[in-house]
Order: C-alpha cells, then structure tokens, then sequence
C-alpha cells in the first residue's frame, strides 16, 4: 500500500495550499457564478453547500482524485458486500443492511444475514407492540410506561440522541430515561424519580459483561427487588437485555424470549440501527423507528450508487480531508441550530474521534499525516454566547458544520426565524470577516474620537476566511434525522479510507478498561501493594482511600 502522501494527487494538494496560501473563501465566489451549485449537493432530505470552504476549481478535482487513489469506491463495494474491511478484528462492518429495505441479501462468511436481521426486527416489533398495547404488564399487572436504558458508548448515545431528538414524535404518556455513567449518582438520581410497578429496565451489552453496564443494572435489580419484595420471578417482567449471552442474561433473571441479539459485525457506535434502538422504538413506535431507519438506509442508497463527484458523503469527507490535511485545522465544530439535536455533537464525538482518532496505518506504519480532528460543539445559540469568541478570533482556524431545519416543531412567534437568521449569520460572519478599515468606519461614524478609534480597532477586527459548512433539512423528522446520522457515518468511513486507517476498531478504548480492573482491588481492599504502581496514581489511591476511611 503506498502511503496516501506519497500519491500524486495528494502532492498536487500540496502545491495547491501553498499557492493558495493568502487567498480569501470570499474571493472564490468572485466571477465565479456556479460556485455554489459546484459545492452543493442534495439527497435522502438533506442539502449540503460546502462553498463557503477555502477549496478552488482545482482543489475539488484533485480531492476526487485523490478518493479515487485510496479507492474509495472499491472500498464502497467491499463494506456493503460484507467483507471483512475491520482487519484487526477479522470483522465485517455491516450496519447498512440492518437498514436495508430494497429487499438485498447480505452474507458474512457464506452466511446469509438478512433473514436473523428480519427476525430480530420482527420481535422487537412485536414486544413494542405488547408494551404499547398493554398486554405485556408489570408484576402488579400495572402497564409499563417508564423505560430505562442501561448502557454505555453506543448502546447510550446512539438512543439517547435519538429520543431527545425525536421528542415531538414521543408516544403520550411515555417517558425514557438514560443511564450510562459507572457513577453512582447517575442511577441513583434515575431510581429516585421511578415507580417500579410502570418501570422497564432494558440492559444493553452485547457480551452482557461491560463493567459500567453491568455495575449499574445489578444496582438497579437490587433496587427493584428491594421495591417488589424480593419477587425474582417479576424480574422477567421487567428487564429485558439486548446481548448475546444467554447463559449471563438468564442467570440474570431475564428470560431468553426478551433478549434481543445483534452481531460482531455490528459496531458499538453504528448499533442504534439494530436491537439497541429498541428503547427508541419504545418510546417512539415501531413505525417512527423504521422510518428512521428507512432515512437512513435512503442516505446508503445514494452513496453507494452516486458517483464520487455527485455523492454528498464523500464531498463532505473530502471538505473535511482538505481542511484537516491541507489547512491545518485540527478541531471540528458540529453546530445543530436545533435544540433537540442537543446530544447530536456528543453521538458525532463517538463515531468520529473513536473511528478515526488513529495514527497507525492498515499496514501498521506510523501515519505520516494527521487524521481525525477534535470533534466538538453545541447548539446555536446557546454556543454563540460561549465558544464562538474562540471560533471567530481565536490563533486556530476551527472548521464548523452549521445544521438547521428550515421547519419548526415549535410555532411560537417569530423565534425559529430568529434562529435561522443566526444560523445564516455565522457562517456569513466566519468567511468575510471585519478589515480594520471597516471597523475604524464604523467607528467614526459613531462619533469615537480617534485616539479611541486606534486604541479599539483591532479588538474589533475579524479575520474572517474560516471554513464552514451548512446542512440543511426541511423539517426534523425521523427520515431526515436517519439521513444525518448516515450522512456522517459515511463521510467519516470515506475519511478512514483516504487516511489509510482501520475506522472500526477501537483498541484504544481498552487500555483503560485493563488498568481500570488491575486499580480497582487497591481501592476496595486495605492490604493490597501499591508497588505495581507508578508513584502519581499510587499516592493518589493513599489520598482516596485516607479521605473514604476519615
């Protein structure tokens, strides 16, 4: 595999910065007409202009290019056939044909996959129905209208964004809460607002031996058997796993017709797609979930059939290759002007920085260029009172993806187009900046005395030429919002496969969870060594534990 540097295309990008070093995002759009038709594309309900991004005529060709050189089209092919393209695990990566609803056969190893897909869907379907319905009760017979999601990484942002999301299409009468911290007080806050007569815990963990996961649903089974008088039948009733350890969930107490499987081809942070959502089919219906999934799988269909040039997930991969590689610009800012897409950014900090936060290459060479950025963000306007300051004066160039519907949920007044207005504003502001010039205009016309004008002036003036883009919808549904998430998962698969990086494993999130189990006896027990140690983390386990034992 020839390192990505080391390819022409990627070469002439680099001649191509450093002539365009000096050159303004405002300039480009100069006799330029088609500029934002060039940039833009269109598809699965979403609009994307890129053309406020510091990227030439001639950059864009040699981008595609360069997706053309990493073979991002072949690799297109190998992850929807099912091909092992998770190397370092011998996995294939295959959240697409969990929705998938052109009728394709999907196999892994031989196998076809689609018919247990089906039948997992079918389930879930039908045990929302049950709950919704009323005929699957509580131990008291009362209906269960509390659901509590137990999980961690995937298995909590990937619900949890979607319900908050999805609010205006919540069931009446439904309520979902969300508890992912090993932190004690995140359950305890959860279990003091319960009744555990209404209360559905669902437990998820694939291996069903994650420690927060499993720390926090034996916690809850001893709250809710210390509720139910210590009736372990009514367990059944009110846990249900979504795993695929039998032995471990039954030996639970849950039994085996209320778990609900998925597959090692199903990545944590794509896994909203599968069992996992069904806390979202829960609190949405089954019908809301599928068209999410239907979204979704409307976004697949155009990436895997529109060309590089028309294909708006590899267009935006290679806006953010550009600004990462080729300007320098290290950190990410995700800018929902949504309030319910809140946990959007912390879901895309998972599925970006955890796929693509890599400095080892498929061959297993050091990377010779830098790869995923710091993702971040808020939604506006909230974030405009807090980081932007940095984003617009600040010494680092910050890339920023603005997100907005044109539609509201909310018709109150003229708020939403307020928050249009401000979505527009931003991004404006970020590429033309403010010269001096203008701002001592400005001030004299105000009447500032011109000592004053030269003490204020550059306080006052803006760079400008900072690269955004802005994704737009309709209206936030669940097709669209199906749209989005996709949109980012194959924009930050097409970046994994320019950077020549493995974007589905994860090993760095072990280390931790391995020196995490060899800490935790010295903190429970008094004669354990701390000679194992290094001298930090040991005199802060003397510190803890002489603060615990006061």
């Amino acid at each position: 595999m020839t390192p990505i540097n080391q390819t022409e295309p990627w070469q002439a990008l680099d001649t191509l910065a450093r002539e365009h070093r000096g050159q303004s995002i405002a300039s480009l759009f100069e006799g330029d007409a088609e500029r934002v038709a060039l940039f833009s594309r269109e598809a699965a309900g979403l609009y994307l202009d890129g053309s406020k991004n510091r990227i030439s005529r001639a950059v864009l060709d040699q981008l595609f290019a360069l997706a053309e050189r990493a073979g991002v089209p072949d690799a297109i092919k190998a992850m929807v056939n099912g091909n092992k393209i998770n190397v370092t695990e011998d996995r294939a990566v295959l959240h697409v044909a969990l929705r998938d609803f052109a009728h394709r056969t999907y196999h892994v190893d031989g196998e076809a996959v689609s018919p247990a897909i089906n039948a997992v869907r079918a389930r879930m379907s039908a045990f929302c129905d049950a709950i919704h319905r009323g005929t699957h009760t509580g131990f008291t017979g009362k209906p269960l209208t509390t659901v509590v999601n137990i999980g961690i990484g995937g298995s909590d942002l990937g619900p949890l964004m979607v319900t908050e999301a999805l609010r205006p299409y919540g069931l009446t009468g439904r309520q979902s809460h969300f508890v992912s911290n090993v932190d004690g007080q995140h359950l305890a806050d959860v279990l003091a607002t319960l009744d555990p007569e209404t209360t559905l815990f669902i437990v998820a963990s694939k291996t069903f031996t994650t420690q927060e996961t499993m720390t926090n649903a034996r916690s809850a089974r001893g709250w809710f058997l210390e509720k139910a008088g210590g009736d372990e039948a009514a367990i059944a009733r009110h846990f249900v796993a979504l795993s695929t350890n039998e032995r471990a969930v039954t030996d639970f107490g849950i039994v085996a017709e209320n778990m609900f499987g998925f597959w090692d081809w199903v990545g944590g942070r794509y896994s909203l797609w599968s069992a996992i959502g069904l806390s979202i089919a829960l609190q949405m219906g089954f019908d809301r979930f599928e068209a999410l999934l239907k979204g979704a799988h409307a976004m697949d269909e155009h990436f895997r059939r529109a060309p590089l040039q028309e294909n708006m997930p590899v267009l935006l991969a290679l806006i953010g290759v550009w600004n990462r590689n080729f300007e320098g610009c290290a950190t990410h800012a995700v800018l929902p002007y949504d309030q319910h897409l809140h946990r959007f950014p912390a879901y895309l900090q998972q599925a970006d920085m955890e796929s693509n936060g890599k400095a080892v290459t498929l061959a297993g060479a050091p990377t010779a260029w830098a790869t995923g950025p710091v993702v971040f963000g808020e939604p506006g306007t909230n974030g405009q009172h807090a980081f932007y300051q940095l984003i617009h004066q600040g010494t680092d160039v910050i890339a920023c993806d603005f997100i907005a519907a044109a539609k509201s949920h909310a018709a109150l007044g003229d708020h939403h187009e307020k928050l249009l207005a401000n979505f527009l504003a931003q991004p404006k502001a970020l590429m033309l900046g403010k010269d001096e010039a203008s701002v001592r205009d400005d001030l004299a016309e105000q009447g500032v005395p011109e000592n004053e004008i030269d003490r204020l002036a550059r306080h006052r003036t803006f760079p400008g030429n900072r690269p955004t883009n802005a994704i737009l919808m309709d209206m936030l549904t669940p097709e669209t919002l199906g749209a989005l998430i996709a949109l980012y998962e194959h924009k930050i698969f097409c970046q994994g496969v320019i950077w020549q990086v493995n974007s589905f494993d994860q090993w760095g999130v072990e280390l931790g969870k391995v020196l995490a189990s060899e800490i935790l006896p010295a903190l429970k027990e008094e004669d354990v060594p701390l000679t194992n140690h290094d001298p930090s983390t040991a005199a802060l386990i003397q510190r803890i534990k002489s603060v615990r034992h006061d």
